[in-house]
């Protein structure tokens, strides 16, 4: 027996009919192929089409005291729970003004009393045989639907760690950084959300630019893997050198992103992004910045973006040689940057949202085990060669 033959056999019969003799008559012609449930009236028709258990077609009388057949019909097709239950008329009711009624209701067939035996066991099985071709393609079609969605959600999260890990990969080599990359993602999505109703940023801000801005983020310092431990673990003052050599991780961040491109074989759009701030985010409104010295809106938003949440990171935050600043210090210092090192905009955002990055900071704070752990490594990747 094939799968549809099994379908079939174990489908289910409504009909609906306040006359007894009808009711028994057409039990007794369905009952040895299938199961058989009767109504005597259209509202127990009903309760039994959005029970636990619904029957896979419905034969329908129309006319009966109370709801008609019509109504009946009319209220189960527009019901999500049952509209996909094939529903046949079969009434007294011949003109072709009836039928037409009926068949615009949604119902898939239209038969006449007195009723011909054989025509209605193969219209009952034709129609259920359709039901369950339709419920095939409709499980089918759920099914492919959540593989999508779960395919989306892997593909996403194998996104989010390999970001992770890159960025994570670039902070084991900076002692000073701890919770930055969480706290700077926070800080920039909730920048991208004040400003998306500003006139300069609305029509740029929107929730997929915010959500690639969030995933972007972490890799804004990711060049900081090729900057030597020497330059980079230094505690002290840069000479003019070793900052020409630090000043380069923007460009090597920006080249290691547009190499995993190159490797992919294609575009993709937050790495766009990603590529964006970790090459700018160290420029300055007023063109003072580097790598290229850019100005004002020529720098991209993304970059302007984290550089207020970078720079104010910075501040407050511990590192193992200076304790953090305090935060009204801090923004005191953003303040002087208006317009010099900040796009004046999105630092009046900042200005609005300066509880909100205190609160973001106290959530994602750097614990006293994390600051031991990167002064033990500060020392150990500084002792002199040869120390014990």
């Amino acid at each position: 027996m094939n799968a549809e033959s099994q379908l079939l056999e174990r489908a289910t019969v409504l009909v609906v009919d306040d006359t007894p003799d009808n009711l028994s008559l057409m039990s007794g012609l369905l009952k040895d192929h299938y199961k058989v449930k009767v109504a005597n009236n259209g509202e127990r028709a009903l309760r039994i089409a959005k029970s636990e258990n619904p029957p896979d077609l419905i034969l329908l009388d129309i006319m009966m005291p109370g709801m008609d057949g019509y109504e009946v019909c009319r209220q189960l097709k527009e019901d999500p729970t049952t509209r996909d239950i094939p529903v046949i008329f079969l009434t007294a009711k011949a003109e072709v003004e009836d039928e037409r009624k009926g068949l615009e209701l949604g119902a898939v067939d239209y038969l006449t009393k007195p009723v011909s035996p054989p025509i209605v066991m193969v219209r009952v099985r034709n129609h259920l045989a359709l039901k369950a071709s339709a419920d095939f393609l409709r499980n089918q079609n759920d099914f492919l639907e959540q593989e999508v969605v779960k395919r989306t959600r892997e593909v996403t999260a194998i996104q989010d760690v390999t970001i992770l890990a890159m960025a994570s990969l670039a902070e084991t080599r900076d002692s000073d950084t701890g919770n930055h990359i969480r706290r700077t993602q926070y800080y920039v999505k909730a920048l991208a959300e004040h400003l998306r109703g500003h006139p300069r940023f609305a029509s740029i801000l929107n929730d997929n630019s915010i959500k690639l801005l969030f995933k972007s983020a972490p890799l804004h310092d990711i060049g900081k893997v090729g900057i030597p431990d020497r330059i980079l673990l230094k505690p002290g003052r840069f000479t003019p050198d070793e900052f020409e050599i630090m000043k380069s991780h923007t460009t090597l961040g920006r080249d290691a992103i547009e190499h995993a491109e190159q490797q992919l074989g294609m575009s993709v759009e937050f790495l766009s992004m990603a590529k964006e701030i970790a090459y700018g985010h160290q420029e300055k409104w007023d063109g003072s910045g580097y790598p290229r010295g850019l100005a004002g809106d020529a720098i991209p938003w993304s970059a302007r973006l984290m550089a207020i949440a970078d720079v104010y990171d910075a501040l407050i935050s511990r590192r193992v040689y200076k304790e953090g600043m305090p935060h009204e210090k801090a923004v005191g210092i953003m303040i002087e940057g208006r317009g010099t090192h900040f796009d004046p905009d999105a630092l009046d955002a900042f200005l609005a949202l300066q509880e909100q990055f205190r609160s973001i900071a106290a959530t994602y704070a750097d614990s006293d085990s994390d600051m031991a752990h990167k002064k033990a490594q500060l020392d150990r990747l500084t002792a002199p060669s040869g120390a014990g």
